[in-house]
């Protein structure tokens, strides 16, 4: 069976993304970082979602971002309640670049020739690594700069969700059986897991259930 390293955040967009490589018959391996996040809770949400899809392996690698910070989700700077104009301060410099990175050189290791991630330019708050153009750009970079790239059979990046809405995305989870109440997308997230609602992932997700007419699964602290 071929094989794919899927970014896995603990998120609603990384466990369907999981869902629809194991659809197409990949085999995944999925990776997670640990980055110095706040909201760590959605670690745990990353383990509890590998299990459940029945991933090959799940590992953790750890990368403190918050040494080199910049951002509202590794350093003390308040998280908004929606997102304004120009990029917002959840941005984490260069984190999706890292990350794909990370999943590349795991991807030459066990021989796999496809990274998966959840990226998606619809329904986002405009960061600008998940841009169709990003993903483009890092597939040429990836194919440069391994031995994979020059020697082998080449390598892809998949960004599937990448021009669905966020209702088209718990749509496609609902039809491949995938556990959305197993997932975190909150910035502010409790140590249960709980969001608050009130955050722009918070809103993104709950706009999408309500689109997508599915109830929402989100386990939510108690609201003021």
């Amino acid at each position: 069976m071929k094989k794919a390293v899927v970014l896995l955040s603990g998120g609603m967009d990384s466990a369907a993304v999981i869902a629809l490589a194991q659809e197409q018959g990949f085999a995944v391996y999925a990776l997670s970082v640990r980055y110095g996040q706040r909201h760590k809770s959605e670690l745990d949400a990353a383990a509890r979602v590998a299990a459940a899809q029945g991933v090959i392996a799940h590992k953790v690698v750890d990368v403190d971002l918050r040494s080199i910070g910049g951002s509202a989700l590794t350093d003390d700077i308040d998280v908004p309640d929606a997102g304004g104009d120009g990029i917002p301060v959840t941005y984490v410099p260069a984190r999706n670049t890292i990350m794909l990175s990370l999943a590349l050189g795991w991807a030459e290791v066990i021989g796999a020739n496809d990274l998966f991630c959840g990226v998606n330019a619809v329904d986002y708050s405009g960061y600008p690594d998940c841009r169709p153009e990003f993903v483009r750009a890092f597939e040429v970079l990836a194919n440069l700069a391994t031995k994979a790239g020059v020697e082998g059979a080449g390598l892809r990046v998949h960004a599937p969700l990448q021009f669905l809405s966020k209702a088209d995305i718990v749509r496609e989870g609902v039809r491949l059986g995938v556990d959305f109440g197993l997932t975190v997308s909150c910035y502010r997230a409790d140590a249960d897991g709980r969001a608050c609602g009130h955050c722009d992932a918070c809103r993104l997700r709950a706009a999408g259930f309500a689109d997508a007419g599915i109830p929402d699964p989100t386990h939510y602290a108690i609201l003021s």
